[in-house]
């Protein structure tokens, strides 16, 4: 019988930081379950290579939403990371902490989680290079680049475009202040991919200690009674245990968590009850609370060149591809998201309501979302996106089978309050005021997508739920708190109701971060490693 001090179900971005975490004194054993493979492939560690994966089944789950009322019956498509380091390891690479409030929020249900103490956290876990700031780490194991001096000329235009409709410039949006346009700071380090896989365990995966198991799903947690012991997984097609001496870890992310807890038998009841799964204990909680962002794009035919000229022709592939293989520099060792920002639009909000895109980049004729990196426009041609920082609409998710190879099903209720139609309104207008600015509108031969035409709320409204995609941040479903009649975990992330089960994820936020959630998930890692140790010299035998 295999035998751990600690199993953890999730090698992405928090199990990462967690495994490494807990595995580096030596003292304690530690069991990781992936599902996917190897992290160790060309196009992942390429960071413009995301455009490879983003629907390659080796390394990514290809979730698909249930059809969204909202966005006209579409189903809305979901990549996570199926692979050690997880939607670290096939995302855009964007590194956002998050705003104060963000934490604030967190704090004022889950004492603990508040800015003073997680910003210690970020600190501890960051490698930043660029300009020096007390407010940044700068000897961790995580990578964070500043591109600022890498980005395409397009990009520069943007920033001016900005900053002359009084938007000011902010060099770094993770330092004291987030409000701004920016170039955007990615997790790479030397022209390749810094993922929670390169940056924890390439070097602690050697530890005696930790056992590394690719390719294994779990599929059920194995309780007695109500204490965790170990987890059921299949790998290479036969089904195996391993237990936990301590206790379990979920880091599956923000579906895999609440989908493996309701096939273990923790969930609402009725549900449970329906696919004849035995109830360990009833939350109905536990897939509840779903929040993502949702972004929206307006693409531009431009009178100068862009990326478009670089990336499309095979020679500019190839020279591309030549001058990353030879000096890790050019567009392949970045992401396209080469600027954006953080704007507050509402002058009563607490923080930037709206997050701001701008690629040097289009391609007009491929589906909403969906992102063909090496193949744009064979014209000039760039695109701006936007998605609102704080939605209000929420979500669920919910097993449909007690076979744990099949998918949940996934609603995300986009656009289902007021305050999310509005933004989403008003995220078109403040791109186009952007667009219009002398530094762009000098450049930009017409409006490609929407259209000129496309002006009233009525009309802005339709080409939304036409053309809105998932901006990938699904988190909360196993929201922290400290009220166990509305929360699954506990502030130190234990599941209520059981022992010796945990969850380290996105899926434990209360609230969804201002921005890109990567940074957020590895903190969670982070810390939540700091609780279980601390824990951990209280408990016997260990």
């Amino acid at each position: 019988m295999h035998q751990y001090d600690y199993v953890i179900v999730g090698a992405g971005s928090a199990g990462s930081a967690l495994a490494s975490r807990l595995s580096e004194s030596g003292k304690f054993t530690v069991c990781l379950l992936e599902a996917g493979g190897s992290d160790k492939k060309f196009w992942v560690q390429m960071p413009l290579g995301y455009g490879k994966v983003f629907h390659d089944p080796s390394v990514n789950w290809r979730y698909m939403t249930e059809p969204e009322p909202n966005l006209d019956n579409q189903s809305v498509y979901w990549p996570r990371g199926k692979v050690l380091g997880g939607s670290s390891s096939i995302n855009a690479m964007v590194w956002v902490r998050g705003h104060k409030r963000d934490y604030e929020e967190w704090d004022s249900v889950a004492p603990g989680w508040g800015w003073d103490n997680v910003e210690k956290i970020f600190k501890r876990m960051e490698n930043w290079d660029g300009v020096p700031d007390i407010s940044r780490g700068t000897n961790g194991p995580q990578a964070v680049h500043d591109v600022s001096q890498d980005v395409h000329p397009l990009t520069i235009s943007y920033l001016k475009a900005a900053s002359q409709i009084g938007i000011k410039t902010n060099p770094d949006y993770n330092g004291p202040t987030m409000e701004g346009a920016t170039c955007y700071q990615i997790s790479t380090k030397g022209g390749i991919r810094a993922s929670a896989a390169r940056s924890y365990l390439w070097a602690s995966g050697k530890r005696q200690n930790l056992d590394i198991q690719k390719k294994a799903q779990a599929i059920r947690v194995i309780f007695e009674g109500k204490r965790a012991i170990g987890v059921k997984y299949i790998q290479k097609g036969q089904i195996k245990t391993v237990h936990a001496r301590a206790e379990v870890i979920l880091s599956g992310g923000a579906i895999n968590s609440p989908q493996l807890l309701q096939l273990s038998g923790i969930g609402p009841g009725g549900l449970l009850q329906r696919y004849n799964i035995d109830i360990v204990h009833e939350s109905h909680h536990v897939g509840k609370n779903l929040q993502d962002h949702l972004g929206s794009d307006i693409y531009y035919r431009a009178n100068v060149p862009t990326l478009n000229q670089e990336l499309r022709p095979m020679i500019g592939k190839l020279r591309a591809g030549l001058k990353y293989i030879l000096t890790r520099k050019g567009p392949l060792s970045l992401s396209l998201n080469q600027g954006g920002g953080f704007i507050q639009l509402d002058p009563n909000a607490s923080g930037p309501d709206l997050q701001l895109y701008f690629s040097p980049v289009s391609y007009t004729r491929a589906p909403a979302g969906v992102r063909p990196l090496m193949n744009p426009d064979p014209f000039p041609g760039f695109l701006m996106g936007f998605n609102p920082c704080k939605p209000t609409s929420v979500g669920n998710l919910q097993i449909c089978s007690n076979d744990p190879m099949l998918p949940p099903k996934i609603h995300s209720n986009y656009l289902d309050t007021e305050y999310d139609k509005k933004m989403m309104i008003e995220g078109i207008q403040l791109i186009r005021r952007i667009a219009n600015a002398p530094a762009l509108n000098s450049i930009i031969k017409d409006e490609l997508a929407p259209g000129i035409d496309i002006k009233s709320e009525a009309d802005i409204t339709k080409y939304i739920r036409q053309k809105a995609w998932s901006v990938f941040h699904p988190c909360s479903t196993c929201r922290m708190g400290s009220d166990p009649n509305i929360s699954v975990v506990d502030p130190k992330l234990r599941v209520y109701g059981v022992d010796n089960l945990r969850i380290v994820d996105a899926s434990i936020f209360p609230t969804i971060p201002t921005g890109n959630i990567n940074a957020p998930s590895i903190m969670v890692g982070e810390y939540a490693s700091d609780i279980i140790l601390k824990d951990a010299k209280n408990r016997k035998g260990l």
